[in-house]
């Protein structure tokens, strides 16, 4: 009994001496540190949205917004708001580097369930496909274009000439702002995404596009320039003669 105690003393010890198992930083889905991203919400969201994204009144909660929602706001750059609660966030570059972004986005994402970054591939095949489901879903808020347009209220739904199809598919999972979530699967999220990239490329057979705003306003700016020259011609044939033949 004698030599047990000592010994167990002297195993005791070594336990505690020796070092410990490293601690490895949680890492989310999206391949971003969940602890470098609570840092990062602390200093720079935690104001609004609590240290748990619980919210604070009258910001909205984001527990539970889930990996993609993160992402779409912090990458398009309407997060941080720097605006009045109640108004339309819009795009600019984004505050945070991508590494940073991925951090946030891992954080935002343990905070509670909510819809994965997803993984739209784009595919010449769904065109059919993807042309039939955005005029359904989609072109009467961003027009048939995609070129956007006023949705009332003061909104806007935003032109989609340079979004890529991953933003595509996470704004029809979240449904940002006055945009609905829409309950699709991933082949079509996959389809619209491909008409969208579709419409960014594709030629205009009928001549100077005017921006692709859409054919009402196009046939007044086209009636408008049409009889505007019909009438200078007009006047300046009128000016350069009168009724009897003689030159005013």
């Amino acid at each position: 009994m004698r030599l047990v105690l000592p010994a167990l003393a002297i195993v005791g010890l070594l336990v505690l001496a020796s070092p410990g198992k490293p601690v490895v930083a949680q890492e989310g889905a999206s391949g971003g540190s969940v602890e470098r991203g609570a840092e990062l919400f602390r200093v720079g969201c935690a104001t609004c949205h609590g240290a748990r994204g619980e919210g604070i009144d009258p910001w909205p909660a984001i527990a539970g917004a889930g990996e993609a929602a993160a992402d779409f706001q912090l990458r398009t750059g309407r997060m941080p708001y720097t605006g009045e609660p109640g108004q339309q966030t819009q795009p600019k570059p984004p505050a945070y580097d991508p590494e940073e972004i991925a951090d946030l986005v891992a954080f935002v994402g343990s905070l509670g369930d909510g819809p994965a970054i997803p993984d739209v591939q784009t595919d010449d095949a769904l065109l059919q496909k993807g042309y039939e489901l955005f005029a359904v879903n989609c072109a009467p808020c961003h027009g048939a274009t995609a070129r956007g347009g006023a949705v009332g209220g003061g909104a806007i739904a935003w032109p989609l000439a340079s979004v890529d199809p991953r933003t595509v598919g996470e704004a029809m999972l979240t449904g940002p702002g006055q945009m609905p979530v829409f309950d699709l699967d991933d082949e079509s999220i996959a389809a619209v995404a491909t008409y969208v990239e579709f419409l960014q490329s594709a030629d205009d057979p009928g001549g100077f596009e005017i921006g692709g705003i859409g054919p009402v306003p196009e046939g007044f700016v086209a009636w408008l320039v049409g009889m505007g020259l019909l009438i200078g011609v007009v006047y300046l044939v009128g000016r350069r003669w009168d009724r009897t033949g003689h030159r005013s």
